[in-house]
């Protein structure tokens, strides 16, 4: 999609975010989150039209653009390029792990030809691990998008999958 994101595409979203999110430093990750929504990740077009939104020297509130690329690569729900439609979110955390983890990933990275952060050639999936999906009690735990699955064996793998063709 990037190659279709023209500027006023970028700017009319970083608007609409801001009013609903305010030109406040605590918006920053609403605002970063509703454009990551609408084109799937946090372009550069898309940091530099939130800082020059944002900038109000009446109001003394700047954003540096590195700040904003910050929050966007530290928080596991955005992304600083693009994905595939269907975001598979692995939890790589201890408690998954000790319930057979590993054999999930190992399946996971096996049915989709991926390794972590890779996003398949025709843009259908991406597969990410991230440190806890906060359900420990039903891990081993994947993500699907807003789907979340738990106590997944390898062999549920293909159904899963399957869901979402």
């Amino acid at each position: 999609m990037s190659e279709l994101m023209i500027e006023s595409d970028v700017a009319a979203v970083v608007q609409a975010a801001i009013e609903r999110h305010g030109k406040k430093h605590d918006g920053l990750i609403p605002i970063l989150s509703e454009i990551n929504h609408v084109f799937g990740y946090v372009s550069g077009e898309a940091f530099r039209e939130v800082r020059k939104q944002l900038h109000d020297p009446t109001e003394q509130m700047y954003v540096a653009e590195s700040q904003l690329y910050a929050l966007a690569s530290f928080y596991d729900m955005l992304s600083t390029k693009p994905r595939g439609r269907h975001v598979i979110k692995f939890c790589e955390n201890a408690p998954c792990h000790v319930v057979g983890g590993k054999a999930i990933w190992d399946t996971l990275r096996e049915k989709l030809n991926l390794n972590n952060g890779e996003t398949t050639p025709d843009d259908k999936w991406t597969l990410v691990t991230t440190s806890c999906l906060g359900l420990c009690s039903v891990g081993p735990v994947l993500l699907v998008d807003d789907d979340m699955y738990g106590n997944v064996t390898p062999e549920q793998i293909p159904d899963i999958l399957e869901h979402y063709k």
